[in-house]
């Protein structure tokens, strides 16, 4: 009698790429519930990776390697170009990860047609869309191209093969979840199709030296579907950021293996698609009204630029037996330091009181230069008095009431005198090294000096 051979499964978690031999509630991994999903054991084709003994690669000593710099490509847009650090390198693999609706495919459809020429062909994968899908939303952005080419596929072995026959200058895969290869069992999306697929393709991309950007899903949780390992395995990672209902999209870097993760671009969503801020300073200060309190405008260093921005706090007696703090774009935390210090070294009672602080335009802000800005905003509420509005406030806040040193003094205001403010306060540790011209400085050391001043 002949014996039937038993089929090996394994239970893989699609949140982290934990693997268990059976099937568990919870993750021991990462703590996800019921994440496990059955996945059949595949032996990998031959041929599927390449043998370490087919191409045997040589150590080079450092001195020896050629450190002359590849010319970047140059995107139609210059917002991208600074958040990728420069432009496109080439060989680079580009996770690009946001909210369902944000604009991933808008921008790659965008700048992958004004890329493309003759010598300079673009292959844009997709495996969510129909070639007529594509060209109507090309029609509805005004993008015609004879050099874009379209190829509507989910399988892995297909696309690599138009890949080695074309041999385009740029790739978008649109997105890595739909990619599949018939070399595992498991259904397209899993952890093990993700990681495998995404290994083949940024394999050829450093292979052929082709810009590859990967458009991912993400979460409800607002994280990168699939393993945390895709994010390890890409070099720069992207994120769009911004309430879909509303126009304006910030692009940040998270990780970028060429350039700082401190660049962010700004674009504003059109019926033609996206188009770039070059000023976002007077963007988020565009709809800033003179006339009421708890407003004041603070300025960020987001990598090499300042951006000018409002903040907003409103105050008012608790109705409730447990006053209410709520933050939006503020660290929640942090927010609750300066209240502390106010209450203590200004002798403001806030304790009572309901507190809502709010960064205007959908920026987080994430650097404590805007903690005196913060602070001066919640005072004008509680005082019901307007903070002038060619004024602007920055510095640290210590937990002893201090005003500390900022970096990029100067930046910050030369940002803000080409905007037409006529006072800064900043702390007195700064050196301005600059001259401020029609700015007027006044530098204060503690809180309460900050406090007189706007009042």
């Amino acid at each position: 009698m002949a014996t039937r051979r038993r089929e090996k499964t394994r239970f893989v978690c699609q949140h982290c790429g934990f693997e268990s031999p059976k099937w568990i509630g919870r993750c021991s991994e990462c703590g996800a519930w019921n994440s496990m999903v059955e996945e059949k054991v595949t032996r990998v084709k031959a041929g599927m990776h390449e043998r370490a003994d087919r191409v045997r690669t040589q150590p080079t000593p450092l001195a020896a390697i050629d450190d002359a710099q590849q010319s970047r490509i140059q995107s139609s847009s210059q917002e991208f170009n600074r958040v990728l650090g420069g432009g496109i390198v080439a060989g680079s693999a580009v996770l690009v990860g946001g909210d369902p609706g944000i604009g991933k495919s808008t921008i790659m459809l965008q700048e992958g047609a004004r890329l493309a020429r003759q010598d300079f062909p673009v292959l844009y994968v997709t495996g969510e869309e129909s070639d007529a899908q594509i060209k109507m939303r090309a029609n509805r952005l005004g993008l015609n191209s004879g050099y874009l080419w379209i190829l509507s596929e989910t399988n892995l072995d297909i696309i690599l093969e138009h890949i080695n026959t074309m041999d385009p200058r740029l790739l978008v895969i649109d997105s890595v979840q739909t990619i599949y290869t018939p070399a595992l069992e498991s259904a397209p999306g899993s952890v093990s199709q993700i990681r495998e697929s995404a290994f083949q393709l940024i394999t050829l991309s450093k292979t052929k030296a082709i810009p590859l950007f990967l458009i991912g899903h993400v979460t409800k949780e607002g994280f990168i579907a699939g393993p945390k390992v895709l994010e390890h395995m890409v070099d720069t990672l992207l994120y769009f950021e911004g309430d879909k209902n509303y126009f304006y999209r910030i692009l940040r870097a998270v990780k970028n293996r060429f350039g700082s993760t401190n660049e962010i671009g700004i674009f504003e969503m059109t019926s033609r698609g996206l188009v770039e801020v070059p000023n976002p300073s007077e963007m988020f200060l565009s709809q800033r009204r003179h006339d009421i309190s708890g407003s004041a405008v603070i300025s960020v260093m987001e990598g090499t630029r300042s951006i000018l921005l409002e903040t907003q706090a409103l105050v008012s007696p608790s109705n409730y037996g447990y006053p209410q703090r709520t933050a939006t774009g503020v660290d929640a935390k942090r927010l609750s330091i300066l209240l502390a210090v106010l209450e203590k070294r200004a002798g403001l009672r806030v304790g009572t009181m309901d507190v809502f602080v709010n960064a205007v335009g959908g920026v987080r802000i994430d650097e404590t230069a805007a903690d005196m800005g913060i602070a001066v905003a919640i005072v004008s509420s509680i005082r019901n008095q307007p903070i002038n509005p060619d004024t602007l406030v920055i510095g640290e806040i210590g937990l002893g009431g201090e005003i500390r040193a900022v970096s990029h003094i100067d930046k910050r205001l030369q940002e803000a005198e080409k905007l037409g403010f006529r006072r800064a306060i900043v702390p007195a540790a700064n050196k301005i090294s600059k001259k401020s011209g029609d700015l007027k400085i006044v530098s204060v050391h503690k809180l309460k000096e900050a406090i007189e001043h706007l009042f």
